[in-house]
């Protein structure tokens, strides 16, 4: 047992393996805890933006909101602007009071609401705190409410006003304002939220594997085909590949009850975009660094998850990662397919920068691959020098 443990350990393959899955520990471990140390120190970043079309309380409760609140607030004048902002993902909530916010507070039994929206199309982690958000706004401002409301009715009222009636006009005010939150390009359960991360995940981990697969038959091609049409067969081959695995993956989704919001046809030509990219990237590294370069794509792949936003909003990481998120082709894959399955705008800017990043990883491909020397191959039957 004990030489045939040996014999296994020898070949450099076994070795490899061995070293992959440690690096795959050790890689997870430090990015993911850098990664997401501070989040909840970085809830700052969150902008949620106010339309005060109230022209008396109004304005006392924006000034208060934005001395307390523990978030980026913007007053924004049209609520179609706010709402445009909204969908662009440029604040993640909308904070609406009406014209005539402070004259139903002043009418007796009457509860006035304070209008958000919150775009689903976004990690559900966005969708959680902002509710929750709400909810404290609201409190708040009833608090003011009351005081206010209380103090204008009880000037106006007899100076000896009973206690018990004191109470129950107190009473009556002590809930004039309530929560009224709408949503925006609503995802209608777990699985469909899920849909961004687990499609990225997939392709990332689908296309490395491809890539290291695609470098052990180019080297078992060996010298029966010149180096530049061994490149130009791989290349041409991984376009086909991520052309059929995005079909698949698309047909996979939209019957299995995938909710896709721009339809099967933007899906498939997003996702084998998307696709391509990854497999270039991946397959540059290859070129770059050999069997190494599976080192560096286990990092790429851990780096995108963490900050591509498909679980936590980009808003919220370190500045680091938040910055060097734009160099990667996840974060791309990521809001683009927000917009296509759950609603937005369109994919135009997303697919622009996809284009980049694979046009940037072929060409380094291919320049790397023209600057090494061909090795040349021993010739079938011949005799080792030293037989």
């Amino acid at each position: 047992m004990g030489s045939s443990i040996a014999a296994f350990l020898k070949p450099a393959t076994t070795k490899v393996g061995i070293i992959t899955a440690i690096t795959f520990q050790l890689l997870f471990s430090i990015i993911w805890m850098t990664g997401y140390s501070g989040v909840s120190d970085n809830t700052k970043n969150l902008k949620i933006a106010i339309v005060n079309e109230d022209q008396a309380m109004g304005g006392k409760i924006v000034q208060s909101l934005q001395s307390n609140l523990p978030f980026q607030t913007e007053v924004i004048a049209s609520n179609e602007e706010a709402q445009n902002k909204l969908n662009m993902r440029e604040v993640q909530m909308v904070m609406h009071i009406s014209p005539d916010f402070s004259k139903k507070l002043q009418t007796p039994g009457q509860t006035v609401p304070i209008n958000y929206t919150v775009n689903e199309s976004n990690p559900s982690m966005t969708k959680s705190v902002m509710q929750a958000v709400a909810g404290n706004i609201t409190a708040t401002v009833n608090k003011e409410a009351v005081a206010a409301g209380a103090s204008a009715v009880l000037t106006q009222m007899n100076p000896q006003l009973p206690v018990e009636q004191a109470t129950q006009i107190a009473q009556g005010l002590a809930s004039k304002v309530s929560s009224d939150i709408q949503s925006t390009n609503k995802v209608k359960d777990m699985p469909n939220q899920m849909l961004p991360m687990m499609l990225v995940l997939a392709s990332i981990v689908g296309t490395m594997i491809m890539g290291m697969n695609f470098s052990v038959s180019t080297n078992l091609l060996g010298a029966s085909l010149s180096k530049t049409q061994k490149m130009a067969a791989r290349i041409g081959i991984t376009v086909i590949a991520a052309i059929v695995v995005g079909l698949i993956s698309a047909i996979m989704v939209v019957s299995l009850g995938g909710h896709v919001d721009k339809g099967f046809v933007a899906l498939w030509g997003f996702e084998s975009l998307f696709l391509l990219t990854f497999a270039l990237v991946a397959q540059m590294f290859l070129t770059l660094f050999g069997n190494a370069g599976m080192l560096f794509n286990i990092a790429m792949l851990s780096l995108q998850l963490v900050s591509s936003g498909a679980i936590v909003p980009r808003e919220l990481l370190s500045n680091f990662y938040h910055s060097i998120s734009n160099f990667f082709p996840a974060t791309y894959a990521v809001n683009g397919l927000m917009n296509i399955l759950f609603g937005g705008p369109g994919v135009g800017s997303e697919v622009g920068y996809l284009f980049v990043i694979a046009a940037v990883a072929l060409v380094i491909d291919m320049v790397v691959v023209s600057a090494k020397k061909t090795k040349v191959a021993p010739s079938v039957g011949s005799v080792p020098s030293n037989a």
